[in-house]
């Protein structure tokens, strides 16, 4: 009898330890544990409207560690750099640190997000911010949906991660910590704002959680950086003394070495959350110019290396793993000064799906719809004759328009309409159908 209960205690006390070991304990996520990897390329993840009025397929590429079994893994959603007029998910950099972290044991998703800058100046960049972050938060909530369904890809929704390279981090930042309308509204009206979407937009999705555990910023910067706040998630950073493009400090981010609009800079970041309680290690390039660890040569794959040691010291932190920092944060340079910020908290949601509404897009066989986006008329054209109710409703959800029509054409005009995103809803006796349309 004694002998039984001595084995049970060793049977628990194994089991106890086994649960009690540290996610990296097998070497995953801190080191090399997958040799190969998979990519999933182009995956669609939604669509939205561009700034210059087009409708844009929103895709990703996916890398997973081949022969994986594990069922949760963390996630690391990845943005690429190119001033939010270029680029794209393909760029190198963003290729490096996607099969880097796959071959520790994450699942990487390298995003294409809307490009343009309209006009050309602080608001049309500020708009250019939101459009990505719209289309950013589109894909973690791809993820969330996923996870929900199929479960195709074994996500730890626990474990989401989001970052990128200079305006991919710029990006990241955003949607981590803009995260009122009040603090938007600063720079564009709420009428804009609504256009636009709002502050998590119609790209795909809607309605599932785009709520993520910690940002990576490469060579990024934030619109404010009172916009973080005590509670908010941590964030690490990486950033050159003598960025010309994102400054380290702060001054004007300037694509095409044109001065655009006033940003912090990672070191004003870091001063603020020292001083909120939020999380952030913080390695300094000194003397080093925007994304050192862009390109091929040796000088950029020695940063390149750094880069991903550094990352991944924090994202094994914020796993709960107890593996030692391979490089520790260093001492920042220059003195951040940080000027006078009020904190706002009013913040107006949109409803994330209005009406139950999602957005049907194979009905090819049963109407065209154009021009679309539309200056002043969109033509519905119906393959068959039927009697068809159409409904238009903005982003709220409120119905603009009604009419039930028995004929093959209708068509739909602006009107008093204001510019911005609407909802087509087409029903007959048999189905509903959706479909997003824009007057500019």
């Amino acid at each position: 009898m004694k002998n039984f209960y001595v084995s049970i205690f060793l049977a628990l006390f194994f089991s106890i330890a086994i649960y009690a070991q540290s996610p990296c304990s097998s070497g995953r996520y801190s080191n090399d544990t997958f040799t190969n990897v998979v990519i999933s390329s182009n995956i669609n993840f939604g669509s939205n409207i561009t700034a210059g009025g087009s409708n844009y397929a929103l895709t990703m590429d996916i890398y997973e560690p081949a022969g994986d079994l594990e069922t949760k893994r963390p996630l690391i959603v990845w943005a690429h750099g190119g001033s939010f007029i270029g680029g794209s998910k393909t760029d190198g950099d963003v290729v490096a640190l996607s099969q880097a972290f796959s071959k520790k044991g994450f699942v990487c998703a390298s995003i294409n997000y809307r490009l343009g800058l309209s006009p050309f100046d602080s608001v049309g960049a500020v708009k250019a911010v939101l459009r990505a972050v719209q289309d950013m938060k589109a894909s973690v909530r791809f993820f969330y949906k996923d996870k929900l369904t199929t479960d195709t890809y074994k996500i730890d929704t626990n474990n989401i991660f989001i970052g990128g390279s200079s305006a991919g981090a710029i990006t990241a930042l955003h949607m981590a910590y803009l995260d009122k309308t009040c603090e938007v509204n600063y720079y564009i009206s709420p009428t804009n704002l609504t256009a636009l979407g709002g502050m998590d937009g119609y790209s795909g999705n809607q309605c599932y959680s785009s709520k993520v555990k910690g940002v990576i910023n490469l060579c990024g910067a934030l619109g404010r950086y009172g916009w973080i706040q005590p509670g908010d998630i941590p964030f690490c950073s990486m950033h050159g003394t003598v960025d010309g493009t994102v400054k380290y400090n702060r001054g004007f981010a300037a694509p095409l070495s044109i001065p655009l609009i006033l940003l912090d800079g990672s070191r004003m970041l870091k001063e603020q959350a020292i001083a909120k309680g939020v999380s952030n290690p913080f390695y300094t390039w000194y003397g080093k110019d925007h994304v050192p660890y862009a390109g091929t040569n040796a000088t950029a794959l020695a940063y390149m290396d750094t880069t991903i040691k550094f990352v991944r010291d924090f994202l094994i932190s914020n796993l709960g793993c107890n593996d030692a920092p391979i490089i520790s944060p260093n001492a920042s340079a220059q003195t951040a000064a940080l000027y006078s910020y009020t904190a706002c908290t009013t913040n107006q949601t949109l409803s994330c799906n209005p009406q139950g509404l999602e957005e049907n897009v194979n009905h090819d066989f049963l109407m065209n719809v154009y021009p679309n986006p539309s200056e002043n008329e969109i033509k519905i054209e119906f393959k068959t004759a039927s009697i068809y109710e159409i409904s238009i409703l903005d982003f709220t959800g409120k119905l603009i328009y009604r009419k039930q029509i028995n004929d093959k054409v209708l068509v739909v005009e602006k009107a008093d309409l204001d510019c911005g995103i609407y909802f087509l809803k087409i029903s007959s006796n048999y189905q509903t159908f959706i479909q997003k349309i824009v007057f500019n």
